[in-house]
């Protein structure tokens, strides 16, 4: 964009059995919120690295949380919100509203250690000719909504969350009102043990594969729950 857009990181506190519930119940509470923790950090990592204004929204309570110490640290500086709303819709329409500052907002959340820079630059670059960029997740929903104004992201409310169509009836929603669409290439997230072994080799010096390697030593699996 001509103007530097602000960067939403929508994230929950890593807290034993209550993150990456899918995950633990392959390696357990306490080593999938740390897994979960080496997640938000890397992503908080690529993030302050773009120097955009960065607004967190955040569920949770960090001083329960797998590595609250250094997640509280990864997020000073930023503007740090609470998540509102009744349900996951809700609260990240909400946040987008919250975190709007006029210049657009790109919002993702903490389940995709392996973003870029690049990556998220090509979702800014692309608001400069559409009203919203949209990047699908591999397991059919999202990793990220760009969108020049707030008000597109409300689209959501009329979005069923956590579907394997997700992500498509999320770019039908935002063609009905009428949005310019553009679409960003596609992430893997981390829902399950198969993803973080695969997202782990894409990034081998990260927190993020750090924890993977460190939690199928101590669990002795392998690549498959």
């Amino acid at each position: 964009m001509s103007a530097t857009p602000t960067v939403l990181v929508v994230a929950k506190a890593p807290v034993p059995g209550q993150a990456k519930t899918r995950l633990a119940a392959t390696i357990g509470d306490a080593t999938a919120a740390r897994i979960a923790a080496a997640s938000l950090l890397d992503t908080l990592e690529v993030v302050n690295g773009l120097g955009w204004p960065v607004v967190i929204a955040m569920t949770g309570d960090l001083d329960q949380a797998a590595r609250g110490g250094d997640i509280a640290s990864a997020c000073a500086g930023h503007r740090v919100i609470a998540q509102r709303g009744d349900s996951f819709a809700s609260r990240l329409i909400a946040a987008h509203h919250d975190a709007d500052s006029g210049h657009g907002v790109i919002q993702i959340g903490m389940d995709t250690p392996q973003v870029t820079a690049t990556d998220l630059e090509a979702a800014a670059t692309a608001l400069d000719s559409h009203d919203a960029a949209l990047g699908l997740a591999e397991d059919g929903g999202w990793w990220v909504l760009a969108v020049r104004r707030p008000g597109w992201s409300s689209c959501l409310s009329a979005v069923p969350m956590s579907r394997p169509d997700t992500g498509v009836r999320t770019e039908e929603a935002l063609l009905r009102e009428g949005a310019r669409v553009a679409a960003v290439p596609v992430l893997a997230d981390v829902d399950r043990w198969e993803d973080a072994h695969a997202v782990a080799s894409l990034i081998p010096h990260s927190r993020f594969a750090a924890e993977v390697a460190h939690a199928a030593d101590r669990e002795q699996i392998g690549s498959q729950p």
